[in-house]
């Protein structure tokens, strides 16, 4: 009877412990539970197939009781939330926010006076959970020290990973199994200039893994606020993830006072890898947008004076002495070194290119003083942000490009001096409202000052959504480059348009490059958590046409470069190459003046990671359609439907697509272009050559037009 009794009274504990959510569409289903130890755990299973098994949760505390075992749970709490709000910018017009939600509020017996609440949200496409501290007796301010999530997987998945780093996301991307991750190996490539890898075992998120079935997970977070970034460390013998924080100089991972909540982290998982990129889970976690006002902020593309500072023609910096002081030096007395860029002449050239074409922004990097000797010598006052150069006349160029309807965009080098930088913030937007520059491209080359800190540490996150907030104050948009991977934060804070965050198209300029399967990994890893100024566009792809024996090259076909701006979403693109590049191949710059950058709808129309993406989207406020499609170092041949055009409409459908020939290495800048009329009953054979591309636009079709041109 005792046995009973004692069978009974345990299978009676696990029934009031344990709590099953399902998602909406009741594909997925989490399980909540505490184990024997009375320690968290959460269990999840995609259509009846357990993809994270039992694992475990809990926060480590500095010099107070930590929230790791001895709970009991004090009650839960089960909502439905559905609703349709719609983004100030995006890839789709409306966005459903639909899922279920458990809270469960956790205490523990030995702790009095305090809580621990644990929120589940589970959509059709994936789970969101994150830990919340309420205000209590007693817990007022505490220390985080570590955080105990785990993501217990039920295999060895193979992964797309780069280097566990505080410092840099800058990787090349390598393929592997979990337990054949080797950080220290092989891909800390010394042109990457600050970097600090913490494990051999650790991979930074989104990290993209498949599964043998196949099912495809990507591991992330969203809301990242007031808290370090999350990397992974990995048990190959277990086949486990475990969070592992950024620290502070002093250890410290966060300093926090209740009531208070970390940022969600995300497990997104479908068996399409389609799917996976049409997830909105992330954005669906962020707060509704904070400004009543939006009309300032505007999607755009833009050129610049950057790539010939990257590809060696040109320089940032307007003089070579190799010792000046910020206040000190008489900036006009420098000797010039015949190189710099960002003067007044060639400025107003890009001015006018812009003004020619269509472009709204004209970026000019290396107008302002202070870039003679800084990088790698860890100064702290290096800019001032209001200063240019002798030959930069910021009052004449500014008049110029308003009479040409052109906005000259800023840059904000900050040269990783974060508190130079925002001593100096205000006085620098006002400078920009004064000249009419209405955004801003920050970069934070180098190691941060305040020394000792991190850019993906907590005293960073703060800097980079304080550097948001600023800049909406003065109504101007933000591009950060060199910052916290993103996590969705744009959605609250819609002026911040884009980050870097990556291995941009730059290293093609001067490093050993970007493989040709970059671009087919980075929207299922870094695009995850928001869009990327990945800055596309480059034609001429061999760079010895500019410097004779230059061996770089971009590890693309031309074409390929076209179909970047429909599968790299941003509302921010560049058209990155020099004005004088697209002046040479006129009929392919067509595509890169219509495609647009602000969307009502996207369709993934066949995707695999590593490999191949091809993307449909449809432009804001129009009948336009555009695709794309990309493919890795092997040349691939499909078959599209063109189902998503509106039934019964003739469209005029402009295809840039290789040349016979192309090949991303032996005649990378062959391509042709077609037109025909299509429809939505068409179907359309794209073939790829190695490492490239097809890009196309879908315009309505004329009668006329219908008449003249060639049926598909």
């Amino acid at each position: 009877m005792r046995l009973l009794f004692l069978m009974f009274w345990f299978m009676l504990q696990l029934f009031i412990n344990a709590q099953t959510l399902f998602s909406p569409n009741k594909n997925l289903k989490l399980i909540f539970e505490l184990n024997k130890d009375k320690e968290p755990i959460y269990t999840l299973l995609f259509k009846d197939e357990t993809v994270i098994k039992k694992s475990k949760l809990g926060i480590l505390l500095k010099e107070l009781p930590s929230f790791d075992n001895d709970f009991i749970i004090e009650r839960y709490e089960s909502t439905e939330f559905d609703e349709v709000w719609k983004p100030v910018w995006g890839e789709v017009k409306e966005i459903r926010n639909n899922y279920s939600e458990l809270k469960v509020t956790l205490k523990q017996n030995k702790v009095k006076g305090r809580n621990l609440i644990l929120t589940f949200r589970l959509f059709d496409d994936g789970l969101g959970f994150r830990y919340e501290f309420p205000s209590s007796r007693n817990l007022h301010y505490f220390v985080v020290t570590d955080e105990l999530t785990e993501f217990n997987l039920t295999e060895d998945h193979s992964a797309f990973w780069i280097p566990g780093d505080y410092d840099s996301q800058e990787y090349k991307y390598t393929l592997s199994k979990l337990s054949e991750v080797d950080a220290l190996k092989g891909n800390n490539a010394n042109e990457i200039g600050v970097k600090s890898i913490f494990d051999k075992y650790g991979v930074q998120t989104p990290l993209m893994l498949k599964t043998s079935k196949p099912l495809y997970i990507n591991i992330h977070e969203a809301v990242l606020v007031n808290y370090p970034a999350m990397h992974l460390l990995i048990d190959a013998e277990e086949n486990k993830l475990s969070a592992h924080l950024v620290p502070d100089v002093l250890g410290s991972k966060a300093y926090l006072q209740a009531p208070e909540k970390t940022p969600w982290r995300t497990i997104i998982v479908s068996d399409k890898a389609e799917e996976i990129l049409m997830s909105k889970l992330i954005l669906n976690l962020n707060e509704p947008c904070t400004f009543e006002d939006v009309s300032w902020i505007y999607p755009q593309k833009y050129i610049g004076i950057w790539w010939e500072m990257h590809v060696g023609t040109g320089s940032w910096n307007y003089s070579d002495t190799n010792n000046v002081k910020l206040n000190q030096t008489d900036w006009s007395k420098l000797k010039p070194n015949g190189r710099h860029a960002a003067n007044t002449k060639r400025t107003k050239e890009y001015i006018d290119f812009a003004a020619k074409h269509g472009f709204k922004g004209v970026l000019v990097e290396g107008w302002n003083v202070g870039w003679e000797d800084w990088f790698g010598n860890w100064k702290e006052e290096v800019f001032d942000f209001v200063t240019p150069y002798p030959d930069f006349n910021l009052g004449e160029l500014s008049e110029y490009a308003k009479a040409k309807n052109v906005k000259l965009i800023m840059h904000h080098e900050t040269s990783a001096s974060v508190a130079n930088y925002e001593r100096r913030m205000d006085e620098a937007y006002r400078l920009m409202n004064k000249f009419g520059y209405d955004a801003v491209k920050t970069g934070y080359v180098g190691r941060i000052i305040p020394r000792g800190e991190h850019h993906d540490g907590q005293s960073m996150v703060n800097h980079f959504i304080h550097t948001a907030k600023t800049t909406a104050k003065y109504k101007i948009m933000l591009n950060a480059h060199e910052s916290v991977r993103p996590t969705g934060l744009h959605r609250t804070y819609p002026n911040w348009l884009a980050n870097e965050a990556a291995r941009g198209n730059e290293f093609n300029a001067w490093s050993s490059g970007n493989l040709p399967e970059h671009e087919t990994i980075l929207p299922f890893t870094r695009l995850m958590g928001g869009p990327m100024d990945y800055t596309p566009g480059i034609f001429q792809i061999k760079l010895d046409y500019f410097i004779p024996g230059k061996k770089e090259q971009v590890k693309t076909t031309l074409t390929k470069q076209l179909a970047l701006y429909v599968t790299m979403y941003s509302p921010l693109q560049m058209a990155a190459d020099y004005p004088e590049s697209y002046e040479r191949f006129p009929d392919a710059f067509q595509f890169i003046k219509d495609v647009d950058v602000d969307w009502d709808d996207t369709r993934i129309l066949k995707a695999e990671p590593g490999d191949y993406i091809i993307t449909a989207r449809k432009s804001k406020n129009s009948d336009n359609w555009f695709l794309g499609a990309i493919t890795d170092e092997q040349k691939r041949e499909f078959t599209i439907s063109l189902n998503f055009l509106d039934s019964g409409k003739n469209y005029k459908a402009r295809i840039y697509s290789d040349a016979d020939n192309a090949h991303w290495e032996i005649n990378p800048m062959g391509y042709k272009i077609g037109e025909f009329i299509v429809t939505s009953e068409t179907s359309l054979k794209l073939k790829l050559a190695e490492s490239g591309g097809t890009a196309i636009s879908f315009f309505p079709a004329t009668s006329e037009e219908s008449s003249q041109i060639k049926k598909y």
